[in-house]
This record gives C-alpha cells, structure tokens and sequence, in this order.
C-alpha cells in the first residue's frame, strides 16, 4: 500500500509541477516561518530542513533570511526545479523511505507536506525527522485538518488530522508542543482549513 501511495502522489506532482508552481509560487507562509523560528535557540544561519520543498520558494525565502536550507521532496521535478531556483542543496527522497543525517538540523520546516504520510507509516516518518535535529530542535508542521480521516483525493493521497489526534502522533514520536494555531489568521474556524503546529525535540 505505501508503494502505491508514494507511486500516485508524487507521479501527481510530477505531471503537474509547472502549474503547481505558477499556483502557489506567491503563497505567503511568513507566519508558518516565523513560528518555527520563534521556538529555536541560537543565533542564523540555522540550518533548516524544508521537507516537501516543491519548487523551491520556500527554499528561496530560508535563504533571504540568511539560513541554510537544504530541500527535500520525492517529486524529481520539484526537486530539479528548486535546485535551479533556489541553489540549494535538495535531496530527493520518498516521505515513508527518509534517510537523514542524524542531529544535522535545527529546525524542520513541513509546510504542506506531512499530511500525505498514511498513519501506518507516520511514526517511522516522525522518527526519522526526530533523529535529523539537533538536541531541543524544532518542527514545524501545517496540514490541512480534518477529522482523522485518510484516502484518495483524485490521485493523492491524504491525511486529514484533528488537533487531538496529531497531538497523539507527535507526543508518541518524542516531542513537546510548543504552539498551535489556525489558517488563515482571523477567519471563523469553519473557514480555517489548515492546522499549524510547533513542536519540540525531546
């Protein structure tokens, strides 16, 4: 089953990486960034790992602020696309298969991204992003929310995390809550579909 959700949601992303691009290359997530920055002891250049990179702008907006960002993704095209883009170094390597250097990191940027890991494989996911930080280093991460639903939604795969039931993922993989909150700022909950979250390394 993991084999067919990587092979369908990155072949997604794949096909459609230039409109992917053009549809979220102004996407602001400044809030996303500051929050994760917020919670991180220590002086930039941080070194941040921005997980589910894509093309690459946020990779650009890490490196305005005067971090090291490396990228990852699973999507060839998205990563040739943000290594031209950005001049980062950017990893190419499946959600559910990471292989990465352990306490390399600082902080851990998966904006977007985690959601397309299936709940079977999201402890050993969360363990190799656990292992990747540095003591104390800090994760961020923004899904869009649900009710602890997960499925097909076209050809990619979903996730759709409760507060409460990604609480329980998180504090079972060794990290404390740091902040939580909902986006976009300033709406009624009901039209604030994403979940952003802050976490800690035990």
């Amino acid at each position: 089953m993991s084999g067919e959700i990587s092979k369908g949601t990155l072949g997604h992303y794949d096909r459609n990486a230039a409109s992917f691009w053009e549809g979220t290359k102004d996407h602001d997530v400044s809030q996303n960034m500051d929050a994760l920055l917020r919670h991180i002891a220590g002086d930039p250049p941080l070194r941040i790992l921005d997980l589910g990179c894509g093309p690459g702008r946020d990779l650009m907006a890490w490196t305005a602020r005067g971090h090291e960002a490396v990228g990852l993704d699973g999507s060839a095209q998205f990563c040739e696309m943000a290594r031209a883009r950005s001049g980062c170094a950017v990893l190419q390597q499946d959600f559910l298969q990471l292989d990465l250097p352990a306490g390399a990191f600082d902080g851990v940027f998966a904006n977007a991204a985690l959601f397309h890991v299936p709940a079977a494989s999201l402890p050993t996911t969360l363990s190799a992003l656990h292992g990747c930080l540095k003591p104390r280093g800090v994760l961020m991460s923004s899904n869009p929310r649900g009710q602890d639903q997960e499925g097909w939604n076209g050809e990619r795969f979903g996730r759709y995390h409760s507060l409460e039931g990604w609480r329980a993922f998180m504090t079972d993989a060794d990290f404390e809550e740091c902040e939580h909150y909902y986006r976009p700022t300033g709406l009624p909950r009901a039209d604030q579909p994403w979940l952003v979250t802050v976490w800690r390394r035990l």
